[in-house]
């Protein structure tokens, strides 16, 4: 039931968001600039890849990848598609990563050759881990992401009408584990109203708005950068500036030329940006907000 939600389920969001913002910028990543229309496209295009590829409603879809614009499209498609996201903590090691494969029985698994010289599918299969499907999104090997994406043109559009239709506000929309420092990690199981709800008044408290242009540095893998990032965006007509690594400078740098308005992170963020002694030479005019907590 939809009852007070002003979006009932997460495809409900994208599509609210494409009719709303349009052409607008939705994901500002490097040279790639995706508006809200098309990200829209792309998340179902993505999504009919998803059903060739054998995705079923409520089948688990896991991302084990670094903050970028992939993720943003890999992710919304899954939704999309009826599948249940499963966000994988970069920093885990294979055997944690398999553990999360085999606990939520992931039917499929996007990831990355390449990031911080990390080759992920190499590390489950180090540590003797069982893995799905694999798709990368960025890197050679496996079935690389153009090639998942051709699989799209064998679905017709009204199958991906038809999927997004039939999810439900109190569907299961992801789990996400916990970091699993005092025993293995713990799925935690939310629906598409949960996160509709609680992210819908986390930005009206903070007070993002359309137009606003939020660098995140928050992790993907991560409520703080899934659902207070990519989620508040849609919600709010806000863009979207995956960042993969924290590096005080390069962040400073990038606010300047991004004109980046909203900064969210821990306290030990800005206490590096404070520090930094190139601060007082770099543009930070345009940020109107920072969220910590």
């Amino acid at each position: 039931m939809r009852g007070d939600l002003e979006w009932g389920t997460i495809p409900g969001l994208l599509d609210s968001a494409a009719e709303r913002f349009g052409a607008r910028d939705a994901v500002v990543d490097g040279d790639t600039r995706i508006t809200f229309e098309h990200l829209r496209a792309a998340a179902r295009h993505a999504a009919g890849a998803a059903i060739a590829t054998g995705v079923e409603p409520g089948n688990r879809v896991a991302i084990w990848a670094p903050n970028i614009h992939e993720w943003i499209v890999a992710a919304l498609g899954a939704l999309y598609a009826g599948g249940v996201l499963v966000p994988i903590n970069t920093r885990f090691k294979g055997r944690e990563a398999g553990f999360v494969l085999q606990k939520s029985r992931a039917k499929l698994l996007f990831t990355v050759r390449g990031f911080l010289d990390i080759d992920y599918p190499q590390l489950l299969r180090d540590a003797g881990a069982a893995a799905p499907s694999i798709v990368l999104l960025r890197g050679e090997g496996e079935t690389e992401w153009d090639t998942f994406a051709k699989r799209g043109e064998e679905v017709d559009e009204a199958l991906v009408d038809k999927r997004a239709a039939g999810i439900t506000s109190d569907a299961l929309s992801d789990i996400i584990f916990t970091s699993g420092t005092t025993g293995q990690p713990k799925g935690v199981m939310t629906t598409h109203a949960q996160s509709l709800r609680v992210f819908e008044v986390w930005s009206d408290i903070v007070g993002l708005r359309e137009g606003d242009r939020y660098l995140i540095v928050n992790p993907f893998f991560h409520t703080f950068g899934y659902k207070a990032g990519i989620l508040a965006c849609l919600m709010r007509g806000a863009t979207i500036v995956p960042h993969a690594v924290f590096d005080a400078g390069q962040v400073m740098r990038r606010i300047g030329e991004e004109k980046i308005t909203v900064l969210p992170g821990p306290p030990t963020l800005y206490q590096s940006i404070l520090n930094d002694p190139a601060r007082a030479s770099l543009d930070l005019s345009s940020l109107r907000l920072a969220v910590t907590g």
